[in-house]
């Protein structure tokens, strides 16, 4: 099994000191995200084929990925860098600081660990189009190099990010908007060939609706590019989240509202108090990294 770590929350950034813990220990207890049971994940030994990171922040988790590797266990960083205006994201590491430690982390692990997320795409009075490819294309330029793929998506708007895209565009008077789909194409079109010319795939997350010329569905959950860096295949099928994902079957091992990074357009999290309270009351010697709801 690949495990996750995790969708649902920054571990890396905010976490680290419960993963080890739980790595150490060979397994976690996860909450149900539904209301079900909790339930065990193993984190280590014979069933436990890998793990996905998501983060913006790899700097406090730099021992913990050094003991998942010295266990003979590869691993993939979904690494998220958008440089978006701070009313967008309140408390995310500058553009500059993720790209060093991506450049680290291709130079420790190889290229095939990191994959860059230029994720989600918001349209907004401070992020219009023309911001989407000025800033991909000196991001990629950064990173040309370093990684061999970016994953992009547009925003998916539920309707707790209406509500916090909403106040966010009051507090700050900016307007934002939920483009229509010849809009994202043409974006796309526009920014695949940017990704190209930077050595990298433009892999598109979940949106099956979309596909202009230079893109192909993303595997954020890449079977295959772990099999790259444990030198051996890894079987795993196919099994999405939801239409169109691509992604290979896992066990997420985070928890909703527990992120603190601040970024408006989040659909993990209800609001940042709320996921500032849970990360102040987080305990990093318990099975779980937070309760259920």
């Amino acid at each position: 099994m690949i495990v996750s770590a995790s969708y649902r929350t920054d571990i890396p950034a905010f976490y680290g000191r419960w993963f080890r813990a739980r790595f150490a220990a060979g397994w976690c207890r996860v909450a149900n995200p539904y209301g079900g049971r909790p339930y065990e994940v193993a984190l280590r030994g014979p069933g436990v084929d890998g793990y996905v990171f998501w983060t913006r922040n790899t700097a406090p988790f730099a021992e913990a990925l050094a003991e998942v590797r010295s266990a003979g266990l590869p691993f993939v960083v979904q690494f998220t860098v958008t440089a978006y205006p701070r009313p967008l994201e309140t408390a995310v590491m500058d553009a500059e600081r993720a790209v060093a430690q991506m450049r680290q982390l291709a130079a420790r692990y190889g290229p095939r660990a990191v994959v860059w997320r230029y994720d989600p795409i918001l349209l907004t009075d401070l992020t219009p189009p023309g911001f989407h490819r000025e800033t991909l294309a000196r991001l990629a330029g950064a990173l040309r190099g370093i990684t061999d793929e970016v994953v992009v998506s547009f925003a998916n708007i539920y309707r707790k990010t209406r509500r916090n895209l909403d106040i966010a565009a009051h507090r700050h008077g900016f307007a934002w908007r939920d483009a229509e789909l010849e809009e994202r194409r043409d974006i796309l079109a526009g920014l695949a060939p940017i990704a190209g010319e930077n050595g990298m795939a433009l892999t598109l997350c979940t949106q099956p609706t979309l596909d202009p010329p230079g893109t192909a569905p993303a595997a954020c959950v890449d079977a295959g590019r772990l099999s790259d860096m444990a030198g051996r295949p890894i079987a795993a099928r196919t099994k999405g989240n939801r239409p169109g994902c691509f992604c290979a079957e896992s066990r997420d091992i985070g928890a909703y509202d527990t992120c603190p990074h601040g970024c408006v357009y989040c659909y993990a999290v209800r609001s940042r108090d709320v996921a500032r309270r849970a990360h102040k009351a987080h305990d990093p010697a318990a099975p779980m990294l937070a309760p259920g709801p």
